[in-house]
């Protein structure tokens, strides 16, 4: 199939690009791998009045940086770059876990963090792991830059809380402590497939195994990647138990809100919900090395 008509513009610098957002609005879309756009554009799901190339910025954009005591990742920097850069895998490990489920490494060499993260499809391995890693989604417009938590970005499917104007910059994450364990699980129908349901999870453990920090989220369980704060809660102070692990399990499973669709039932993805976190958790548990 082939694409509407639509008027093609090759960026030259941020500002034109967000003059041309402001002149276009709701009619100009943003082409930067162009994974999930272009399918949507030969599908005539998408019909913008405007593209606006920015893949001309990608020195500007595509850049990992330690900026202010928090890891910088450009919205135009490669998935796979990321997932080999020695930054992301010494400051990040988790999101470079989450990105070895994210399509293809073909897939990966063109898709970028910042269209993955604007796109918030609620199975995207990225959105999930920023959600769990504290992130926030730098938003810049003519008016203004914005930092978005992660918490407050995903707001259903396919939809962010970007204004009009608006377009994601970068993703900012705090630095990875030294003595967290990390761990990323997901079920699909094959793998490169967007997950049914995948979990990030994140904990700060002592030497005798005693959680004193923990961080959990999941894709494909709601309407938008959600936080496990009960979960959280429940595990913080406690030991990273068998029994711990299997009540942790069950009531993630009762936080998940997810709707029945031709890949699996409402239930069928509570399940997995339970099942990936209980996974997660007992790869933490299983890990070889003795905690700092």
């Amino acid at each position: 199939m082939k694409p509407p008509p639509f008027e093609y513009h090759a960026a030259t610098s941020l500002d034109q690009v967000l003059e041309l957002l402001m002149q276009a609005g709701d009619g100009a879309r943003l082409l930067a791998g162009g994974q999930s756009l272009v399918p949507l554009l030969n599908l005539r799901l998408a019909r913008p009045s405007l593209l606006v190339d920015i893949n001309p910025l990608e020195n500007e954009l595509g850049e990992v940086r330690l900026e202010h005591g928090l890891l910088r990742i450009g919205a135009l920097m490669r998935q796979r770059d990321a997932e080999r850069h020695p930054l992301m895998r010494e400051l990040c490990p988790l999101l470079v876990r989450a990105l070895r489920y994210v399509g293809h490494p073909t897939i990966r060499n063109r898709g970028t963090m910042g269209g993955s993260v604007a796109h918030a499809d609620p199975s995207a391995e990225i959105p999930c792991a920023l959600l769990a890693l504290d992130g926030q989604v730098e938003a810049r417009s003519q008016q203004s830059r914005r930092l978005i938590p992660a918490v407050e970005f995903f707001l259903g499917p396919f939809t962010t809380a970007l204004r009009s104007g608006e377009v994601v910059t970068a993703v900012l994450l705090p630095r990875h402590p030294a003595d967290e364990r990390v761990a990323f699980q997901e079920v699909a129908r094959r793998h490169g497939d967007f997950a049914i349901v995948a979990v990030a999870a994140a904990l700060v453990v002592d030497a005798k195994w005693q959680i004193k920090q923990a961080r959990l989220a999941l894709a494909g369980a709601a309407p938008a990647p959600v936080r496990l704060t009960a979960v959280e809660d429940f595990l913080c102070g406690e030991r990273l138990e068998a029994h711990r692990i299997a009540a942790a399990a069950r009531l993630a499973g009762q936080m998940a809100d997810p709707t029945s669709d031709i890949h699996a039932s409402a239930e069928d993805r509570r399940h997995l919900a339970s099942t990936m976190v209980s996974r997660a958790l007992r790869q933490i548990l299983a890990a070889d090395e003795t905690p700092a």
